[in-house]
């Protein structure tokens, strides 16, 4: 039996990517911050195995995991880290506090679920890790500058990781869609230039089906959406500042 363990399950991604695997037969794992909504989609899932946890907090974390893979025999076939937040805004104009929280929850929260979750991941055959990248990984954003700085992190630790435990077996990789019309983009009070340009045309489904197709893949890197595609393979073989004048077109407020 497949299992996969979601972590930012109550909302958006995580719960559209819930939604598909268990419809798909697999046993779903559910972690999130908001214990109501948690629920709420657990009953829906008809009774999946929940859990509130906040990623930043390693012994919560390590507790959870265990937990769920001990129903399992042990096994984790999929660690899907979709937790995250962004502020959209002038950096200068965001608190300190609110910079850290954003790096706390999109790097250190990946990192710690994925440290957490190894010893049952080596366990596992065809075991993987899908983290939840962005476009805002491939260049930084303006007006994003934490979140495009945690997505950088993310992609990092994605292609390190992929190489570092092939040798178990172990695939890492990241979705990197463009802007996805979730709540918590959506609820934004500062909308970026980028944004208004680009426009939201993504619905977390496509994400979600993204990371189904990724089961089945051993790239790296998936970038989601036409437009996004082909920003991402241009970049690969044209010179860094075309895609720096792209980039402060789209950003020019």
């Amino acid at each position: 039996m497949s299992t996969i363990l979601i972590t930012g399950a109550a909302s958006g991604i995580g719960a559209a990517t819930a939604r598909l695997f268990h419809r798909q037969g697999w046993q779903v794992g559910l972690l999130d911050i908001n214990p109501q909504a948690l629920a709420e989609l657990a009953a829906e899932l008809n009774n999946a195995w929940h859990a509130p946890l906040d990623v930043t907090d390693a012994q919560a974390a390590e507790r959870a995991v265990s937990e769920f893979c001990s129903q399992h025999n042990g096994q984790l076939r999929l660690l899907f880290n979709s937790a995250g937040i962004l502020q959209c805004g002038h950096f200068e104009e965001i608190d300190l506090a609110e910079h850290a929280r954003i790096l706390q929850i999109n790097v250190q929260g990946v990192f710690t679920m994925t440290h957490v979750a190894f010893p049952y991941l080596r366990g596992t055959a065809n075991a993987q890790v899908i983290n939840m990248g962005s476009a805002s990984g491939l260049y930084g954003v303006p007006h994003l500058a934490s979140y495009s700085a945690s997505k950088f992190a993310v992609r990092g630790l994605t292609e390190a990781l992929d190489l570092e435990w092939a040798k178990y077996g172990i695939r890492v990789a990241d979705l990197m869609p463009p802007f996805v019309s979730t709540p918590m983009l959506n609820n934004q009070r500062f909308q970026a230039p980028v944004l208004r340009r680009l426009g939201v045309n993504l619905q977390a489904e496509a994400v979600a089906q993204a990371a189904w197709a990724q089961t089945q893949s051993r790239a790296v890197h998936r970038p989601i959406s036409l437009q996004f595609k082909l920003l991402y393979w241009s970049g690969q073989i044209t010179p860094a500042w075309i895609t720096r004048r792209i980039m402060g077109w789209l950003s020019r407020e």
